[in-house]
């Protein structure tokens, strides 16, 4: 090699080895990213082997569990309001909440027995009592609330056997708030991000719900004068419930993503519409007892009744929708293991 070889490129019909000049005197320029270039890398697809999710979703049937969810929080809620309603004097409200509880866990009982299968698998949940686990307390709790919700709505029917009546009312009021929201831990505690991510706020969530559930009942079967309770609660719940409702998918980040799509979004927003609007007349009816006579009073309770069902509803399937999606899964441990890295 000669001086003539060498030029201000470089080493002409040389190959680039150790000889080879660098950096911004080479023959080919770097290339600077600018705004507009486009990225090479295709952006991430979030699956598992063989195209299969990453989690199994709930096979948990929706009417059934759906159900369940709701009928619960009904019959918690309503025990409350029994026992109430019974204090305050007001029989007719303290009626119909004893037969909505009664009613209602009796009916959950039975959605939750079909979608096991066979009533033996409830059963067997009951050999052991194990805390740490939600849904064996939740067994327990069931398997001693329903026994005194019916004793309190038949000793009220019959007109008999008043103290024991009394004692079982008072005793479905203590248990009713953990009936109410112990299906929030429930589902809190499985792997379905929707649902874990919003731990925090689901049993607010599930017992403002359950309230504004409980107070339409007793709109729809108490007369103006006893229904004060009732009103009360309605305004009280549905503030509850959707407050939380909001606050949990502002704090839950991407996972509160499918309550914003298909058949969840459609839900929950008749859920919003009608709490609220439930809500709304419930205590208009309170101002105006006189002029609408049954007909205001029974439209907030049913509004109130198809709204909290509705939130179930939308509560469940945003939940499977969410473990069908690898995205909701990976994206929120990535973001963890960073947060934890720095």
């Amino acid at each position: 090699m000669t001086g003539s070889d060498v030029t201000r490129d470089g080493v002409e019909e040389a190959r680039p080895e150790r000889e080879a000049l660098t950096g911004a005197h080479t023959g080919r320029r770097r290339r600077r990213r600018g705004r507009g270039e486009r990225s090479m890398v295709p952006e991430a697809r979030f699956s598992s082997y063989y195209g299969k999710p990453i989690l199994n979703k709930p096979v948990w049937k929706p009417l059934d569990i759906a159900g369940y969810l709701y009928l619960g929080g009904l019959a918690g809620a309503s025990s409350l309001l029994a026992a109430g309603g019974q204090a305050t004097g007001r029989p007719v409200l303290a009626r119909t909440a004893k037969l909505g509880a009664a009613s209602a866990i009796s009916l959950s009982l039975a959605a939750l027995v079909h979608d096991l299968g066979r009533p033996a698998r409830f059963v067997n949940m009951l050999r052991v009592l194990k805390p740490t686990s939600p849904m064996s307390v939740g067994s327990w709790l069931l398997a001693g609330y329903a026994p005194l919700t019916v004793a309190a709505a038949a000793a009220d029917v019959a007109g008999r056997y008043r103290m024991a009546g009394a004692a079982a009312t008072a005793g479905a009021a203590v248990v009713g708030p953990a009936v109410a929201t112990y299906t929030a831990v429930l589902i809190s505690d499985t792997a379905v991000p929707t649902w874990h991510e919003g731990y925090r706020e689901m049993p607010f969530v599930f017992a403002g719900s359950a309230a504004s559930a409980a107070a339409g009942l007793g709109l729809v079967g108490a007369p103006a004068a006893q229904a004060g309770p009732a009103r009360r609660m309605a305004v009280l719940g549905a503030a509850l419930e959707l407050g939380a409702f909001q606050l949990m998918k502002r704090r839950t980040g991407l996972a509160a993503e499918p309550y914003e799509q298909g058949r969840p979004r459609t839900l929950l927003r008749a859920a919003e519409a009608l709490t609220a609007g439930g809500a709304a007349l419930a205590a208009l009816a309170g101002r105006r007892p006189g002029r609408e006579g049954r007909r205001l009073p029974a439209t907030a309770g049913a509004a109130l009744l198809a709204g909290s069902a509705a939130l179930r509803f939308a509560v469940f399937h945003a939940g499977v929708v969410s473990a069908e999606d690898p995205k909701y899964t990976v994206v929120p441990q990535r973001e963890r293991l960073d947060a934890r890295g720095r």
